[in-house]
């Protein structure tokens, strides 16, 4: 029999002493477990996705030392080690096999990722070989991530004698993404016939969040393993008669869980691996400044976050009395700060200048951007990192103001559309011990309004959420032509209006604070479209 330890822990990108503490004590526990091989996740050595750092030969350099102090210190358990590696001037993405201090085989990965979040081609050359390497007598196949999605990999790893695949992963969250895995793992070892375990990477890393989630399936498909989504963890697979058995299975997450938690671990480990001493967020009475503190509290403790209420003339007593009550509930620091005198300072700067012309949004950006210059002043002040609460809806249609709400370091749902922004608020009301809702019914039932101006609502401006959000999925995640989406029932004059308002919104979307990702596309990393664009869709 081989027992396996699978290491699903949260890596830090660049912190090569760290990450080999993290493993070194991986392996401790894995060993007084009894297990023979502790599987590490992708570049676990170096965290996920490095970027740029792989541009730098001192890189390589450093994570080699890394290497060889973890071989040196680790005896009684093989190690598979996930590592970039440089070799007779190319780069590989690598895992190394140690056992003993020796480094018993190095595979390559075979299939780099171009598409998406993944840019590995800028970085890395592929390898070729298949790498089989016996470990208490059973012939391991070794993969990486990409190599189980492309037919191939694993059947020439069979031909060359496994029994069992071990692939290390760093594969970022999208909802459902875990069944997505299953699926293309298990088409994998059915058609190889050989089980594989699949280690995850668990943490967030700027906009990507890694779910963990780690698996291991018998060559008939059936799971054997399932290790806790969104939380370290370090879980034990017996392997003998071509088999695998495990104690060790989490329950899958529902989709609003999965959306929910993978929000608290972004925020947690940005704020947190970045060097922050806490979060600052501007309320409004609103459903999204509601979440977005409920997120903040759930990450960090509501000792490390700041809520600042800023009203106007023109917010509602109602988003006033809200906002209190949420503050009670979640007992966080709590300021008020009129803004009218800053309004009226600028007016008397500007009217002069204004004279002859009329209202417009104009001195309602004023009112955001003078909200975001007292948030930016209390970051400052404080070393406290503002978190900003603008949804995905509106990032796609350009509803925000650039220097205004959209001034801050990180934008907690930049990826949540406005209609799943509800469906978490009253997710994160049933997680509530005693009950009582934390977010006010009144917030969540209420029509959305920016309260720029008197008796304004969010659908003066914009078709209602269920169209918006039907028309910026199919646009910009499937890529899908506005003739294609008004053939599918969506209404062309919306369909019209919001493709526009997605294209000329471009400048303020490159301007945004980095955001969690958490649907197939972002407007991040895999959205890379020119600002200066005169391209006409097919209408």
């Amino acid at each position: 029999m081989l027992r396996i330890a699978v290491a699903q822990f949260n890596a830090t990108v660049g912190d090569l002493t760290g990450n080999v503490e993290r493993i070194i004590d991986c392996a401790s526990r894995a060993k007084a477990r009894g297990a023979q091989v502790l599987l590490t996740p992708e570049l676990a050595l170096c965290g996920y996705p490095p970027e740029d750092l792989l541009l730098r030969p001192d890189f390589y350099r450093a994570c080699k030392l890394a290497l060889a102090d973890l071989a040196a210190r680790v005896e009684g358990i093989a190690l598979v080690v996930g590592h970039p590696e440089e070799s007779e001037g190319r780069c590989y993405n690598a895992a190394t096999v140690i056992e003993n201090g020796r480094q018993l085989a190095v595979y390559r990965k075979n299939n780099l990722p171009n598409y998406e979040v993944f840019d590995e081609k800028r970085y890395f050359s592929a390898g070729s070989e298949a790498c089989v390497v016996t470990l208490a007598g059973v012939r391991c196949g070794i993969s990486i991530c990409e190599d189980v999605w492309v037919a191939g990999t694993a059947e020439q790893a069979r031909r060359s004698g496994a029994e069992l695949l071990l692939v290390l992963n760093a594969s970022p969250c999208h909802l459902e993404k875990h069944q997505q895995r299953t699926q293309v793992l298990g088409d994998l070892v059915e058609a190889a016939g050989v089980p594989a375990i699949y280690a995850n990477l668990v943490g967030g890393q700027d906009e990507l969040v890694f779910d963990g989630a780690s698996f291991a399936l018998n060559a008939d498909r059936s799971c054997r393993m399932r290790l806790p989504s969104f939380e370290e963890a370090l879980g034990i697979v017996d392997y003998a008669a071509g088999q695998l058995r495990s104690d060790d299975m989490a329950e899958e997450l529902g989709l609003e869980a999965e959306a929910y938690q993978a929000l608290v671990l972004g925020v947690r480990d940005y704020i947190g691996k970045s060097g922050f001493k806490g979060a600052i967020i501007g309320l409004s009475g609103g459903i999204d400044s509601a979440l977005t503190l409920c997120v903040a509290v759930d990450a960090l403790g509501a000792d490390k976050v700041r809520a600042v209420m800023m009203p106007s003339p023109y917010t509602a007593q109602m988003s006033l009395d809200d906002s209190r009550e949420m503050i009670r509930k979640l007992g966080v620091r709590y300021d008020e700060i009129a803004i009218e005198p800053a309004m009226q300072t600028y007016s008397s700067l500007l009217d002069p200048l204004f004279a002859g012309l009329p209202a417009d949004t104009t001195e309602e950006n004023i009112q955001a951007r003078i909200r975001g210059n007292i948030l930016m002043a209390l970051s400052n002040k404080t070393g406290a990192l503002v978190l900003t609460t603008g949804n995905k809806s509106e990032m796609a249609v350009g509803y925000c103001t650039l220097y205004g709400d959209m001034a801050g370091g990180f934008a907690v749902i930049k990826d949540v559309y406005k209609t799943l922004v509800y469906r978490l608020s009253r997710y994160r009301n049933t997680l509530c011990a005693d009950g009582e809702a934390v977010i006010p019914e009144n917030i969540i039932v209420r029509p959305p309004s920016a309260e720029l101006k008197p008796d304004q609502t969010d659908q003066d401006s914009l078709p209602p959420y269920e169209i918006l959000d039907a028309i910026v999925r199919a646009y910009m995640e499937e890529d899908r032509s506005p003739r294609e989406i008004i053939a599918a029932g969506l209404p062309e004059a919306d369909v019209r209006r919001v493709v526009r308002l997605l294209r000329i919104a471009e400048y303020k979307r490159r301007q945004a604070p980095v955001g969690i990702r958490i649907t197939p596309r972002g407007f991040g990393k895999d959205w890379r479209y020119p600002i200066t664009n005169r391209y006409q869709d097919e209408f």
